[in-house]
């Protein structure tokens, strides 16, 4: 498992609600991510996610990765609620991932 270290920063990821309900829906797609498929799929959206710079790393990966792809075809319909809310979140997540990585 990894550990932050004394040098690692935590970012915040804050998200709508419509946002977390994509989130946690496909948190079982995180497996490889030891725990935070776990954490993510506990997760209520009512405060910010702290995130480290690897955890973003994977979510932005994945997330993008399910919206590019959209193997079962949740997100054809561009204009439905659930494809915004999908858009939004990685979005913040690729904001996130440059801030976390700008170095």
């Amino acid at each position: 498992m990894i550990k932050p270290g004394p040098g690692d920063k935590k970012f915040y990821l804050h998200v709508t609600q419509d946002e977390a309900d994509e989130l946690v829906f496909h948190a079982f797609d995180l497996v490889e991510c030891f725990g935070l498929d776990r954490r993510i799929s506990k997760y209520k959206g009512k405060r910010p996610l702290g995130l480290y710079r690897w955890d973003i790393e994977a979510l932005y990966e994945v997330y993008s990765s399910i919206l590019e792809n959209d193997p079962d075809h949740d997100y054809a319909d561009k204009q439905s609620d659930e494809y915004r809310a999908m858009r939004s979140l990685v979005d913040k997540l690729r904001k996130l991932y440059n801030e976390a990585f700008k170095d």
